[in-house]
């Protein structure tokens, strides 16, 4: 191994170790193809994808979930109150009431195009990434930014995207010094799983601090 090689091998491993924890895993979802955590995810894509803090985010997805709202056809069934309520008990005021009609919308799409099951849209997609990134897109609520939240953390268990490293996740990769190829970080990674190292890298390229840690600038 050359020295380059080398320490981009220990800077990558050191960000994995210290920031590798998936957004899913954070807002505590415990991922599954099954249509109950693949439908929670979405909704935490929505969530991340508006210009709000991670954490609020994240926040606001598990104030969701506590009020049982954790499928599309609870979602759909709630109340907009109660969706502002929900988000508001998240911290997530500043996109609360525009949040709560594209959940309400986006539920309503999911249950009656898919029903309630987002394996159906997979299906639809054909194994083509691009399809599922188009499919996605047509959820309220989640444009470009949000498609690639949902791909970057469901390759865990979706194989179609597998390795999914969008380009927030290569800006990351920039940031810390290391190759932009996403084939070149997956060989550095080793062992390391695909959603996790999108989910570090990520983090990397939204918190400079991660950075300056990690590669001791």
């Amino acid at each position: 191994m050359t020295e380059a090689r080398g320490r981009e091998a220990r800077v990558l491993r050191e960000l994995v170790e210290a920031h590798g924890e998936t957004f899913a895993h954070e807002a505590g979802i415990t991922l599954k193809d099954t249509p109950q955590p693949l439908y929670r995810l979405l909704v935490l894509a929505v969530l991340l994808s508006a210009r709000i803090r991670g954490s609020v985010a994240v926040a606001a997805a598990r104030a969701l979930s506590e009020a049982g709202l954790r499928d599309a056809r609870s979602m759909a069934a709630s109340d907009w109150q109660e969706r502002v309520d929900a988000l508001g008990r998240g911290g997530y005021r500043r996109y609360d009431e525009r949040t709560a009609t594209q959940l309400g919308d986006g539920a309503e799409l999911v249950a009656e195009r898919w029903g309630g099951d987002l394996r159906r849209l997979r299906e639809e997609a054909g194994g083509d990434v691009g399809a599922l990134r188009e499919l996605l897109q047509e959820v309220p609520g989640l444009g470009p930014a949000g498609s690639d939240i949902f791909l970057r953390e469901v390759q865990d268990v979706w194989s179609e995207p597998v390795p999914y490293l969008d380009a927030k996740a290569l800006s990351g990769a920039e940031r810390l010094g290391l190759p932009t190829d996403p084939g070149r970080l997956v060989a550095l990674a080793g062992d390391t799983a695909p959603a996790v190292l999108a989910a570090a890298l990520v983090r990397a390229a939204l918190d400079k601090k991660i950075v300056e840690a990690v590669t001791g600038a």
